[in-house]
């Protein structure tokens, strides 16, 4: 298994299926690196993510090579393959503990979004993950009552709400609509090689 050892004190794990990764994936990263002043940000893509057994619609290895392929120019990010490397499903607090125990001294900081918090307390060991990680929350549109276990333990990103999602993406890419404004090149260019997410002859089609 591949070890992430690093030197970097204050570490941000977002991890996601990343499927696929877009511009707002990116953005969230940079905004957690100026405003929580990290040193790096690992983009965890999860393998087997209990909350979505068999819902992924590109393989794992497609989607790390997506990340790998957004971040090709974006300074302190990184495609981690903690999760890949790891055989059953991919629990957060399971992950948190591997990253601690490779980088003791790290400071780590969980970046997820309101609608994540919310659910918290239904994942796997939420009290290890508020030991092992300061939470880092990106906003979600709409009213969201907080679960009090997660009160005081969290710092709410600056980051203007959006509702883009990657359904929505690759419904759009599934009809041929080109996706330039919501995936990096890089991304697109990787789609459209690899045949992912749609069967259009000339992906990405132009109008």
């Amino acid at each position: 298994m591949a070890r992430f050892v690093s030197d970097a004190k204050r570490i941000g794990i977002l991890g996601g299926t990343f499927d696929p990764v877009h511009n707002t994936h990116l953005a969230i990263a940079r905004a957690t690196i100026k405003q929580a002043r990290l040193d790096h940000v690992q983009f965890v893509v999860s393998a087997n993510p209990p909350h979505k057994r068999g819902a992924t619609f590109a393989s794992a290895e497609d989607r790390f090579a997506l990340v790998e392929a957004a971040i090709t120019d974006e300074p302190g990010m990184t495609a981690s393959r903690i999760e890949l490397d790891r055989t059953g499903p991919s629990y957060m607090a399971d992950t948190l503990q591997q990253l601690h125990d490779q980088n003791p001294a790290a400071d780590l900081h969980l970046i997820i979004g309101m609608d994540s918090l919310v659910d918290l307390p239904k994942w796997r060991a939420p009290e290890r993950i508020l030991k092992l990680a300061h939470l880092l929350v990106v906003p979600r549109p709409g009213e969201i009552t907080v679960p009090s276990m997660v009160m005081g333990r969290y710092t709410r990103l600056a980051f203007e709400e959006t509702e883009v999602s990657s359904t929505d993406i690759r419904n759009r890419i599934a009809s041929c609509d080109p996706c330039d404004d919501v995936l990096p090149p890089r991304v697109v260019q990787l789609i459209q090689q690899r045949g992912l997410y749609h069967e259009c002859a000339d992906y990405p089609a132009r109008g």
